[in-house]
């Protein structure tokens, strides 16, 4: 049986075992997020021989928030020390550079199910499906540790798919005792789903006035929230997998309990020191200056 996930701290990036990988593998475009165009396999002007950023402390001065928000979910340490055994993509042949590049993304999305899988075991009222997501966790966790071949042939999809649908039944269940259905100030309300709040899956609520709303229990799967006002608003208990917070007001809003909900996620939005985050987050440091 191969090393299994210990807890979520094991699916942060840790870029001193990494070589740069999100710096090099992956493609920008110019836009408000990246401050220049860059075609994946090629090297960030930013990267430092040693695979370190150059202008790290000044990101988002310097037009590259997008790379503040980035976290790989211990994908690139993955695959840097286990599927490459400790090999530098800049020391090794082309091929050896295009097959690294080609796998990142690959171990990126299986880790962050082993993300949402891990999270979901230390839900209680997750109980009824443990035994599944376990051995979900298990078969996710060996996909990673597959050869460089394989990992490239891998339909990545379907497995998501799968991994959806113990996702899907876990968030009935958390949710199931959170949430009365009633709309908050905002006045929009939203259809109740299974598990108890509203369902607000896919919305487009792309800079809605939320300001103070009651979303407890929600499901808010994949809601497009770029630029809402969630100021005050109550999400706990909500399902959050996939929502986009680029640019969201979380001033003074209550995520306590919140599940699904990635490091990605909180640092593409805004907070303040009242903004409340489940244990399984930090609170970003540009908050700070934020507002």
């Amino acid at each position: 049986m191969p090393e299994q996930i210990a807890d979520l701290s094991d699916l942060r990036g840790d870029c001193a075992q990494c070589f740069g990988l999100c710096c090099v593998a992956l493609p920008f475009a110019r836009s408000a997020d990246f401050a220049l165009n860059k075609p994946a396999g090629t090297p960030c002007a930013n990267l430092r021989r040693d695979h370190r950023c150059g202008i790290h402390a000044d990101l988002r001065t310097k037009g590259f928030t997008g790379c503040t928000v980035y976290d790989c979910f211990g994908a690139g340490q993955k695959v840097a020390q286990v599927t490459f055994g400790g090999q530098d993509w800049r020391t090794g042949s082309e091929e050896h550079a295009r097959r690294m590049f080609d796998v990142f993304p690959v171990v990126r999305q299986l880790h962050e199910l082993l993300w949402y899988l891990t999270e979901a075991l230390g839900l209680p009222a997750a109980r009824p499906v443990h035994a599944d997501l376990r051995r979900t966790l298990e078969e996710t966790e060996r996909l990673t540790r597959q050869s460089p071949e394989e990992l490239a042939a891998l339909d990545v999809a379907a497995h998501r798919q799968r991994v959806n649908v113990l996702l899907l039944r876990t968030s009935e269940l958390a949710r199931a005792d959170v949430g009365d259905g009633k709309s908050g100030k905002s006045g929009k309300s939203g259809k109740k789903g299974k598990g108890g709040g509203k369902d607000r899956r896919g919305a487009d609520l792309v800079g809605a006035r939320l300001r103070g709303a009651d979303l407890r229990g929600a499901t808010l799967r994949g809601a497009l929230l770029i630029a809402a006002d969630l100021t005050g608003a109550d999400l706990r208990g909500a399902d959050m997998i996939g929502a986009d917070l680029r640019d969201a007001d979380l001033t003074d809003a209550d995520l306590t309990g919140a599940f699904f909900l990635t490091q990605p996620q909180v640092n593409a939005a805004r907070g303040s020191a009242g903004t409340r985050l489940p244990e399984s987050v930090g609170r970003p440091v540009h908050w700070a200056t934020s507002g």
